[in-house]
């Protein structure tokens, strides 16, 4: 397992990278939202009411950041989290 913090401004969120047996599960979390990979279910956030992005296809937080997003919550829709900006600029608003 490991953890990073991560800084966009002056905000700061946690990243966590879980080994798993087949792939790694990729998280990044504000004090608003959260970032995830494609291994967990977008369909569950929706439904707990959660503000939430899904990146899929990511190995790191490094890469959770970098790549687009391609699912969000209506949740973090309302915080001006889009389909395929940047994660670093989804997590920016969901802090």
């Amino acid at each position: 397992m490991r953890f990073k913090e991560i800084k966009i401004g002056r905000k700061k969120g946690i990243g966590i990278e879980i080994s798993l047996p087949k792939a790694p599960l990729v998280l990044a979390v504000g004090k608003k939202g959260f970032l995830m990979c494609g291994y967990l279910n977008v369909t569950s956030a929706v439904r707990l009411g959660d503000s939430a992005a899904v990146v899929k296809g990511v190995r790191s937080i490094e890469e959770l950041l970098e790549k687009s997003v391609v699912a969000v919550t209506p949740q973090a829709s309302r915080r001006g989290v889009r389909v395929g900006m940047p994660g670093h600029k989804a997590l920016s608003r969901l802090f």
